[in-house]
């Protein structure tokens, strides 16, 4: 699965967060039905991500940071440590046992490529604003 619960998760908090004020995890939690569990973790890669600033305490909340039309979703997806690769082989530390038999020569590695370079280009061309907008 591509987009996974984490990330759409993330992409609902970051929804909640849209608007710039600041919000309650609970607040966030509740109207986007969100597990607060969840929430906690995935806002932590999302401020670590520099997307979301968290304050703590009593008047604390989150705010996004992040202008949502620069924010891609290809970067909120590596933020949240999705593995967005159609295949092992196409990372670039993988070691593969058939090509370096074929000594790198392998059509279905080069094909597997390129639709991944071509998912990754269609992974940032939208933004956060692009997913927010209504059709």
């Amino acid at each position: 699965m591509l987009i996974t619960r984490e990330t759409d998760y993330a992409l609902r908090i970051l929804r909640a967060l849209s608007g710039g004020q600041l919000r309650s995890i609970p607040q966030i939690c509740d109207e986007e039905k969100i597990p607060k569990q969840f929430a906690y973790k995935i806002l932590k890669k999302l401020s670590t991500g520099g997307f979301v600033q968290v304050s703590r305490g009593t008047t604390g909340g989150c705010r996004l940071v992040a202008q949502p039309d620069e924010l891609t979703l290809y970067e909120i997806m590596c933020a949240t440590g999705e593995e967005h690769l159609i295949n092992a082989c196409t990372n670039c530390g993988y070691e593969c046992e058939r090509r370096k038999a074929m000594e790198g020569d392998c059509t279905i590695h080069c094909h597997l490529k390129d639709m991944q370079n071509r998912l990754d280009g269609i992974l940032k061309e939208y933004t956060l604003a692009d997913l927010l907008c209504e059709k």
